[in-house]
């Protein structure tokens, strides 16, 4: 799958008129719980296809079954690298960066390493993301800040980091720490990078009006596994001009 046009800086529609095609060319679709049984995970690769979303983001160990799974579809396989708490060695994720790849993996999210982020490493942190960029080639590469465990200094610290070690996108979160995305942080992430790094949206973005705050603060991308609540939002609103009853799934990562 081409995923050249990572989109930091495309022309965005209004929130109001976003239509399904560009919903669903925002969504990575995550299939990321631990305890997901081989049997949900095709479940949600199906569903994934079925509605036709950008990619899904799975756990490392799915991604040779998910390639051949939605071969043909048009959806493209990410995955996560570090995740969820960006503490393996750098060796470790360039390790885990080129097997991922090797099994067919189109985009990489990692974790920065949060402590040293939390130590103001900032050197430790920006070699940690560069290695894996190195490692990926082509690849796009999306830098997994975790927000809800570092002050807004902390962030555009850490975005400025992820970005001089070429990244294509900023992260907001795994979606296991307590905390997602906040459309407060997305402002801070995009102001920090400016228009040619990608923002991306994770944890927490489970309705239709939550993905639509997220796009008004600037993002590119959203991570979550409500997809098909969140597309269904859409074809109610298309057909009745009102919001459905839906709001958000608080079950969904």
């Amino acid at each position: 799958m081409d995923n050249a046009a990572t989109p930091a800086h495309q022309d965005r529609a209004d929130q109001h008129e976003l239509g399904a095609d560009a919903v669903r060319a925002l969504i990575d679709h995550a299939i990321l719980k631990p305890e997901l049984t081989r049997a949900d995970v095709d479940v949600q690769l199906d569903e994934a296809a079925a509605h036709r979303v950008f990619s899904v983001c799975v756990r490392p160990s799915d991604v040779a079954h998910a390639v051949e799974r939605l071969q043909g579809t048009g959806v493209g396989v990410g995955t996560v690298i570090g995740f969820p708490h960006g503490t393996t060695t750098t060796a470790a994720k360039v390790a885990e960066s080129l097997q991922a790849l090797a099994d067919g993996a189109f985009e990489l999210d990692m974790v920065q390493n949060i402590g040293a982020a939390r130590s103001g490493d900032w050197e430790r942190v920006e070699q940690d993301v560069r290695a894996v960029v190195d490692a990926a080639g082509d690849t796009v590469v999306k830098v997994i800040l975790e927000t809800a465990f570092l002050t807004d200094d902390e962030i555009v610290a850490a975005s400025r980091a992820a970005q001089r070690a070429g990244a294509a996108f900023v992260k907001t979160s795994t979606g296991f720490a307590g905390g997602g995305a906040t459309a407060e942080h997305i402002r801070l992430m995009r102001e920090t990078v400016g228009p040619d790094t990608g923002v991306k949206a994770s944890g927490g973005v489970r309705g239709l009006d939550t993905l639509l705050e997220m796009v008004e603060a600037g993002v590119d991308r959203i991570g979550t596994s409500a997809s098909a609540r969140i597309l269904d939002e859409v074809a109610h609103r298309a057909t009745t001009g009102a919001a459905s009853a839906l709001g958000d799934d608080t079950s969904s990562y």
